[in-house]
């Protein structure tokens, strides 16, 4: 008998007795006299693997496969050795090892459930939904009871926007497991994109039941309860979370807080929390080197809300505008595909569009960073579809907040937030994280070019009184708190033969506020509901309203222009946040400060006495037309040179080594 095959048995025989260290010197000892003796590539690759030593393991299998390609056990040992490395990978989130990984043990024969599930995850978290739905498919066709892979299957398929496809998978997680409060939570995510919000709040407060301290799971229940206007108990909800966000616990994503609280420092503090948590700095997104100076500035406008949407009605002037002279403008779009006439008339506006939905949020960075973007413009913050993940990876030199988000990140890569002094005054700068770009006029861009329908329905045809005083308000249902709704009422019953015409988000809110009317004393009747309607058509119906009435803490933003630009008045009361603000920055850039109130009591006031006054309403009617022909609010070319001012600011500093600093774009260069 030879030497090594003396030496192969002994290190055999060590394994066997788990003495791996000994099995591992003997494998070394002989593989370094014959680096390809395929007994000691073997044993050496399985016993590394057992010690720990995954990237030994592989290379050592890989050159006993390739030593002989039909050793069967060489192959499943080194399926194996990859499938653990893999899991070693995703969980210290290097994505592109792991899904190579997965890849080489699949190919070795591997196909347990476990695999295809993890390489699933892989997929999901790069952002390729469709592969990751394929992968949980054979994951669940080898084990059909994990519930995991129902679950996150699930959730891929509403990333897909396959959302009844969505339901139907996490139903199935939810058979196997009725505790599983993941899935009862993004079971009502998916309820809610299909407007079914009776059923999405009824999955909310399921899981609430079963795990009410999962992060940031309180403020979505309680957004969806803001939605149907499910008040019973709301104001202490309330409270309970604003201590909870004061200490800094994970209690709400930021957007539902913007409804909820109008301290300015609390939704700094969800802010953080949430980008902290969900949405870090990236340490592998090192430094982006600016341009040298020379040639047109580069900004790159990343939404996905490019089509038939109020961000779209809002910047199509604006991209229009652009002085291409100084500026090149790229679209980064990772919404739907539409080929509504405004995406249509969005994307000509652009020099260059680059479709990044299918990429990871890393693989986005990337492109914007390769594509040479000088400024990367977020519209989108914190609203629903929103990639703050591809900020977190640096996409360009100058990172900034615009229009989708009305408050801080409170994320470290976002260097600016386009503001105007109304909306975040000086004093307010320290419940930013980014620093200040004060335009000149209104922050929010309008487009001139918006439709301005001249004829509309009968108030008879839109269940409106043909003689009484309308009061309307077009804002989300969400946005409308027991607080407001009180002082709606107060009005209402001041103002004989009046009505308070709302939107009609769904009809469980409808329902609700018909009851909260009753509550008070108010004939439900006398809350006329609007079905959601195509742009001109909503915009032809305001001509039937007389005063547009204002929420609070979360003001009325597009739907306030809209009101506006349809020559509506707008009467608004002062909040403490950016979200509460928009409104009196709209107004009074059209001249109109008188529609501005500081107090609930003052605009519940001025309410009624413009309603009792024939003579006021008219006046103030044909001031704001007057006022609609001259004001700056509505012209998106003379935005652009504003905000353009801006971003040649940001751009110098960049240029000059300067860290980001306030901005006041009206004496910017």
């Amino acid at each position: 008998m030879s030497e090594a095959v003396e030496a192969i048995r002994r290190a055999f025989a060590a394994a066997q007795r788990g003495d791996f260290v000994e099995a591992d010197a003997i494998c070394a000892s002989l593989l370094e006299a014959d680096p390809s003796y395929l007994p000691a590539l073997r044993l050496g690759g399985a016993v590394a693997a057992e010690r720990g030593r995954l990237d030994d393991a592989v290379d050592l299998l890989s050159r006993a496969v390739e030593r002989d390609p039909r050793d069967a056990q060489a192959r499943a040992q080194l399926g194996a050795a990859c499938r653990l490395r893999a899991d070693v990978a995703a969980a210290a989130g290097d994505l592109a090892a792991a899904l190579s990984g997965y890849d080489r043990a699949l190919a070795c024969g591997v196909s347990d459930a476990d695999t295809h599930y993890n390489r699933g995850n892989v997929m999901h978290a790069l952002n390729r939904n469709v592969d990751a739905v394929a992968s949980y498919d054979a994951a669940l066709r080898l084990r059909p009871a994990l519930a995991q892979a129902w679950q996150n299957r699930g959730v891929a398929l509403s990333r897909l926007g396959r959302y009844d496809d969505a339901i139907a998978s996490l139903d199935r997680a939810i058979a196997l497991d009725a505790t599983y409060a993941d899935a009862w939570i993004n079971r009502a995510n998916a309820l809610r994109a299909l407007d079914r919000d009776d059923e999405a709040l009824a999955s909310y407060a399921r899981a609430m039941d079963l795990a009410p301290e999962t992060d940031f799971l309180r403020g979505t229940w309680l957004h969806a309860r803001m939605t149907v206007c499910d008040w019973n108990g709301i104001e202490d909800a309330f409270a309970l979370l604003e201590s909870r966000i004061a200490a800094r616990e994970r209690a709400t994503p930021p957007f539902p807080a913007l409804a909820i609280l109008s301290s300015p420092s609390l939704l700094h503090a969800a802010a953080r929390t949430w980008a902290d948590a969900r949405h870090p700095a990236q340490p592998d997104a090192s430094p982006v080197a600016a341009r040298t100076p020379g040639g047109r500035i580069r900004v790159g406008y990343f939404a996905a809300t490019l089509h038939e949407h109020a961000t779209a009605h809002l910047m199509a002037q604006l991209f229009e505008a652009h002085d291409r002279a100084q500026f090149e403008i790229v679209a980064f779009t990772f919404g739907p595909q539409t080929a509504d006439a405004t995406r249509a008339r969005v994307m000509d506006a652009f020099d260059e569009v680059i479709e990044i939905g299918t990429r990871s949020d890393a693989e986005a960075a990337t492109l914007a960073r390769e594509t040479c973007i000088d400024i990367a413009v977020d519209l989108m913050g914190y609203t629903r579809d929103a990639r703050p993940g591809i900020f977190a990876w640096r996409a360009a030199p100058v990172q900034v907040a615009y229009l989708g988000y009305p408050g801080t990140m409170g994320a470290p890569y976002i260097d600016y937030a386009i503001v105007d002094r109304i909306v975040v005054p000086d004093s307010q700068r320290a419940d930013f994280t980014e620093k200040l770009v004060t335009l000149s006029s209104c922050y929010q861009v309008n487009d001139a070019r918006r439709p301005r329908p001249e004829a509309g329905p009968r108030r008879e045809d839109a269940g409106l009184p043909r003689d009484g005083f309308v009061f309307c308000c077009f804002n989300n249902n969400f946005k409308i708190t027991p607080r407001m709704f009180e002082r709606w009422m107060r009005i209402l019953r001041e103002v004989d033969g009046s009505v308070l015409w709302l939107i009609a988000d769904n009809g469980w809110a409808a329902a609700n506020l018909r009851e909260e009317a009753i509550a008070r004393g108010i004939d439900a009747a006398r809350l006329v509901f609007a079905p959601r309607a195509p742009l001109a058509a909503h915009l032809a119906r305001h001509r039937l309203a007389d005063l547009f009435l204002d929420t609070l803490p979360y003001n009325a933003h597009t739907t306030a222009s809209d009101a506006l630009w349809m020559g509506v008045p707008v009467l608004t009361c002062l909040g403490e946040s950016f979200a509460g603000r928009v409104a009196a920055s709209l107004v009074t850039a059209l001249g109109m400060p008188e529609l501005v109130v500081a107090t609930l009591d003052a605009y519940e006031e001025r309410a009624i006495a413009l309603a009792r006054d024939g003579r006021a309403m008219t006046a103030l009617r044909d001031k704001l037309a007057r006022n609609l022909r001259d004001s700056p609010l509505f012209d998106g070319r003379a935005f652009a040179r504003d905000i353009e001012r801006a971003y040649r600011a940001m751009h110098a500093r960049r240029l000059a080594g300067l860290p980001p600093d306030h901005i006041d774009a009206g004496e910017a260069i």
